[in-house]
């Protein structure tokens, strides 16, 4: 090494200096960083995909900065190994590391279910957006998980005043829900699913595309209908704490997406 490189010690930590503006930052972190993760798959044990993390600390006022390196640290700590059970783990070594009394993870991945078509029974995957929501508070953790469900949503009005057919839409149904137990990602999927018109397939075949055609006209849904058939059910999982329930439709007859949210807390 040569004598004139500086130590770590000589190096001066600019970000660790004090401020004088009197200004906490409520999050401060970094955003969108790619990392492979584990997670837990009710068919086939585990499933491994990509995660993008948000990760952020409450700075208070006196400080100027915080350090950034700590977050990736903490992500190639875990390696390939992080996995929802390990994420409370990471929001108290996160706030340890950068000495915050508050923090936050957003971890978001695609997750895929193999589903059989309903007649042919042809496998193929389906994708489904998920997200890992974690805070800590003064010691106290909390996580939420989040999913984006596609279906199709066919219109009751349309059905009842035409002479045949119906108009029909792919829908979004967004699900936030707090859990006290464990679980399965896709026992979320299929409440959502199940109050659908029809769900939606990777692959059919045209005795498949018949059943999901007349599957869909035989249970026509307003946004209305999906939000509240979908709530009833998350009412009767004792495991479901709270939850966020959004649907947006994205209309086939006209330039706008139909709306609507449903927001309960059990415990409240």
């Amino acid at each position: 090494m040569s004598q004139n490189a500086p130590t770590v010690s000589t190096i001066p930590d600019v970000q660790g200096r004090a401020d004088t503006r009197q200004l906490a930052i409520n999050k401060v972190g970094i955003k969108d960083i790619r990392h492979p993760i584990i997670v837990k798959d009710r068919s086939d044990g585990v499933q491994h995909t990509i995660a993008q993390f948000d990760m952020y600390v409450f700075l208070p006022h006196q400080f100027k900065g915080t350090h950034m390196s700590r977050f990736v640290q903490i992500l190639n700590d875990h390696e390939k190994e992080i996995t929802v059970n390990s994420f409370k783990e990471m929001l108290k070594q996160m706030v340890e590391m950068l000495e915050a009394d508050s923090g936050n993870i957003e971890m978001r991945f695609p997750y895929f279910v193999n589903k059989k078509a309903p007649i042919s029974g042809v496998e193929s995957l389906l994708d489904y957006d998920v997200t890992l929501i974690g805070e800590i508070n003064k010691g106290v953790t909390s996580t939420r998980i989040k999913i984006l469900v596609p279906v199709t949503s066919l219109c009751p009005c349309s059905k009842s005043i035409s002479d045949y057919g119906a108009h029909n839409q792919r829908s979004h149904v967004t699900i936030n829900v707090k859990t006290e137990g464990f679980i399965w990602i896709e026992e979320i999927i299929d409440i959502v699913e199940k109050q659908a018109s029809c769900q939606l397939y990777g692959l059919l075949k045209r005795p498949d595309e018949k059943y999901v055609t007349e599957q869909a006209y035989d249970n026509p849904k307003f946004v209305e209908d999906m939000v509240r058939d979908i709530a009833g059910e998350l009412n009767k999982d004792e495991r479901i704490r709270q939850y966020i329930l959004e649907s947006e439709n994205f209309e086939s007859i006209h330039n706008h997406s139909a709306y609507a949210m449903i927001e309960y807390d059990k415990d409240a």
